[in-house]
């Protein structure tokens, strides 16, 4: 950016997303679950799988959710990611040991609805890529307790509207259903890189023990599985 400007003698437009990577149509997504056997698949439209993801949520499942552009970068922003209830503090333990299948100490990030960031985090700037910490307000820290460190710090991502929308529509029906306009948001992978394609999400949902995929407009479950 410094040498653009140099050269140019002008100031560039700031970054405002990290979504530069591929994105897969209707028809791409439905090839992929066609192959597979071994999950249940239902259509829905825009609302409704907002609705379905945000009451699954609200009702403690953790779901996997890819939407939109692959996003550049080692963050998921809300296009590639595993999504949980950031209220239930054993959820942390639950992600970490069964899903995510790494150390019980390491901490999850919250997403949070950016007109909502300065009630549940000290914090008065914007976070679009979840790479600043901050002090989760004291009166929020039992609230949001799974996306809160030991210091009482977490590293939001502040999800603007007009960026993300469906993320920040689920965010908003979350809110709705729940008063918190929080979720606590990793990375849709299991020790490997984070999931970009259709086929690759599907390969990693069905080998975790996360509850259901939201893909496109389609809602996934496991086939025959307690």
């Amino acid at each position: 950016m410094l040498c653009y400007t140099q050269i140019t003698g002008e100031r560039p437009e700031p970054i405002t997303h990290a979504q530069f990577g591929p994105e897969f149509s209707d028809v791409q997504i439905t090839t992929a679950l066609s192959e597979r056997n071994d999950i249940v698949m239902e259509k829905l439209n825009d609302g409704n799988i907002i609705d379905r993801a945000a009451e699954s949520l609200a009702k403690g499942s953790v779901i996997s959710w890819l939407q939109g552009p692959m996003e550049y970068g080692p963050r998921a922003l809300g296009n590639r990611s595993f999504l949980a209830d950031p209220r239930s503090d054993s959820i942390r333990e639950v992600i970490n040991e069964k899903i995510k299948k790494r150390e019980l100490f390491r901490p999850f990030a919250p997403s949070v609805k950016a007109e909502k960031a300065s009630k549940y985090f000290d914090m008065q700037q914007s976070s679009p890529f979840m790479t600043i910490v901050v002090p989760v307000r004291i009166d929020k820290q039992k609230v949001i307790p799974a996306v809160t460190h030991v210091d009482g710090t977490a590293r939001p991502q502040t999800v603007e509207r007009s960026v993300t929308p469906r993320y920040w529509k689920l965010l908003d029906r979350f809110e709705a259903l729940t008063g918190v306009p929080v979720l606590l948001n990793t990375s849709f992978n299991i020790q490997e890189p984070i999931v970009c394609t259709p086929r690759q999400a599907l390969a990693t949902f069905a080998s975790s023990k996360v509850d259901a995929l939201a893909i496109g407009d389609y809602w996934v479950t496991h086939r025959n599985r307690s």
